[in-house]
C-alpha cells in the first residue's frame, strides 16, 4: 500500500497504512456511561459520548483495510496492588477506584464498567493493552508490540484528550512515534482542557504530534 497523507496541523500528516496503527484509548463505560467513574467525580459524561460515533466509523475503515488496531483500557487488579494509594485517595469523591458502583468495582478489570463500550469491542486478531497509568506505554507491553509489528505511525482516538490522550502522545513522541490525534474522536469533560490539549499537540510545527478529524483521516484512507 502506498503512503498517503491526512490534510492537518500543523502541516499534512504523512504515513503508510502498513507501519500505521489506530490506537483507541480508554472508551471505557466507566468514562463514558453515565453511572461510571466519570459521573461519579461529578462530570458530565455527555461530551465523551459524542465521540463513540466518529470513532466507530475510524474503526470500521481500519479493519477494512487491514490496518493495525489497538484499544487501551485503564484499570487496576482486583487486590488494587497496582495502585499507588495517592491515585485512589486523590478523587476524595464519593466513590473511588475500588468501590462498588451502577458497574461493579470502578475501574477494576473484569469488571462491567472497566470494559470498553459495545460500539467499540474488539475483535479477534486486535490488540488490547491494559493499563495501570493514564499512560499507555507505562507498565505496559505497548511498545514491545509495536516494534514487534513494524508500526512507526499512530492515528490517535478516544478519552480523555487532556490526560490519557495527551499522556500517551507524549510518550510516543519520546519513543520515535509520529502521532496524529483526531480531535472530533477525542473527547474532554471540560471543552476548554480540549481546546488547550490539542493547541499543545500541534504548537511549535507539532512539538507533539498533529491534530486533524475523522473526515479528513477517512479521506486519505478510503
Amino acid at each position: 500500500m502506498s503512503r498517503k497523507s491526512i490534510d492537518a496541523e500543523p502541516y499534512e500528516f504523512e504515513f503508510d497504512p502498513a507501519s500505521t496503527a489506530l490506537v483507541i484509548i480508554d472508551m471505557q463505560r466507566d468514562f463514558v456511561q453515565p453511572g461510571g467513574f466519570g459521573e461519579a467525580l461529578g462530570n458530565d459524561v455527555t461530551p465523551l459520548q459524542a465521540v463513540i460515533a466518529p470513532c466507530r466509523r475510524m474503526l470500521d475503515s481500519a479493519r477494512r483495510i487491514g490496518m493495525m488496531v489497538i484499544h487501551t483500557r485503564e484499570g487496576h487488579s482486583p487486590d488494587l496492588a497496582d495502585c499507588p494509594p495517592s491515585k485512589i485517595v486523590r478523587g476524595r469523591g464519593d466513590k473511588r477506584i475500588g468501590d462498588h458502583g451502577p458497574m461493579g468495582r470502578i475501574l477494576v478489570r473484569g469488571e462491567h464498567g472497566h470494559d470498553i463500550v459495545p460500539e467499540l469491542s474488539p475483535i479477534a486478531g486486535e490488540v488490547v493493552i491494559d493499563k495501570p497509568g493514564k499512560g499507555a506505554f507505562h507498565a505496559t507491553q505497548l511498545d514491545h508490540v509495536l516494534h514487534n509489528r513494524g508500526i512507526r505511525s499512530l492515528i490517535v482516538c478516544g478519552v480523555t484528550t487532556e490526560v490519557c490522550v495527551n499522556t500517551t502522545v507524549r510518550e510516543a513522541n519520546d519513543r520515535g512515534f509520529d502521532c496524529v490525534v483526531l480531535e472530533d474522536c477525542v473527547g474532554s469533560y471540560f471543552p476548554e482542557f480540549q481546546r488547550a490539549a490539542l493547541a499543545m499537540i500541534k504548537a511549535q510545527g507539532g512539538i507533539f504530534g498533529w491534530v486533524s478529524d475523522s473526515k479528513r483521516a477517512l479521506a486519505a484512507l478510503d
